[in-house]
């Protein structure tokens, strides 16, 4: 399983008057793990757009546990799940950083377009494979 865990704080901008984080954000708190993970392990947006390749989502869920505050930070979670089709799929678990209590979990599935015609590739891009060899996924 290939994993990354990255700490994000809660801000401000993304709570409501009483302080509550809206629902909305929780799905950029899964884009914040995407980043960090492809940093960490090489296949970051811009390494597909190098590929000519752009990774829509196409499929978003997200099950709320508890709230989280302005103020605190989370644990997020983010893990590669291995599928044999054209497409990538990310697992992700919210935690709150002070007592690792369970905020949300979720998924996002993404499948690759072509950069310029945005014609869905039904075949994984050969630089993706080799992503995949490399970290034995």
């Amino acid at each position: 399983m290939l994993s990354y865990k990255t700490i994000v704080p809660v801000r401000f901008n993304e709570a409501d008057p009483l302080g509550i984080v809206w629902h909305g954000h929780y799905i950029r708190y899964f884009e914040d793990g995407r980043e960090a993970f492809g940093k960490e392990f090489g296949i970051s947006y811009l390494d597909f757009h190098k590929q000519g390749i752009v990774v829509p989502i196409v499929s978003v869920q997200c099950d709320y546990k508890k709230p989280l505050r302005y103020g605190e930070s989370i644990i997020i979670h983010t893990i590669y799940r291995p599928v044999a089709a054209a497409k990538l799929i990310f697992d992700y678990e919210i935690t709150q950083a002070e007592n690792n209590s369970r905020v949300a979990t979720g998924s996002t599935t993404q499948v690759f377009v072509d950069a310029k015609t945005f014609d869905l590739q039904l075949i994984t891009p050969p630089f993706f494979e080799q992503w995949k060899t490399k970290w034995r996924v």
